[in-house]
């Protein structure tokens, strides 16, 4: 029996410089397959990695977690593994976070404006090695997004 893979887009990235420290303003659609809600439900983290290219050669790559607790029942988002990780009582509330995340960026990003072009994807690698195979082989275990390009907004 197959089942189908999840789902997850970039909805919109935004370059936002505060304090000439570069980080992007990143919306992510998700949805995931029953074999990624059920690995989550038991514990199992999910990583996603984002992929961010400038046109100008910049490049960075972050790792979006996403985790539930089954003792405390509680799902946590963390970006980077940062200490300001959030937490919420739904899996349906973890995913509509993905919809707001802010991740830090390297200085070159600081630059001119270029395009940005983002990817993300599920990160076979950090899965347990039960799961691993699967999750390269098996359709239910896909989750990428296509790689978009969004240009800076005019100030």
């Amino acid at each position: 029996m197959h089942q189908s893979p999840g789902a997850l887009d970039v909805r919109s990235a935004q370059l936002v410089v505060q304090d000439g420290a570069p980080h992007l303003e990143l919306a992510l659609d998700c949805q995931l397959s029953g074999p990624m809600q059920d690995a989550l439900d038991h514990g199992i983290p999910l990583a996603i990695v984002v992929d961010v290219r400038g046109a100008d050669g910049a490049r960075a790559q972050a790792n979006v977690e996403l985790r539930y607790y089954p003792l405390s029942r509680r799902y946590q988002l963390a970006v980077n593994g940062r200490d300001d990780e959030r937490g919420f009582a739904t899996r349906g509330y973890l995913l509509a976070a993905l919809g707001s995340l802010r991740i830090g960026l390297p200085a070159a990003f600081t630059q001119a404006p270029s395009p940005l072009r983002v990817s993300a994807a599920l990160d076979p690698a950090q899965l347990p090695g039960a799961l691993r195979l699967p999750a390269l082989f098996e359709p239910a275990w896909r989750l990428s997004s296509a790689e978009t390009t969004w240009t800076p907004a005019a100030h």
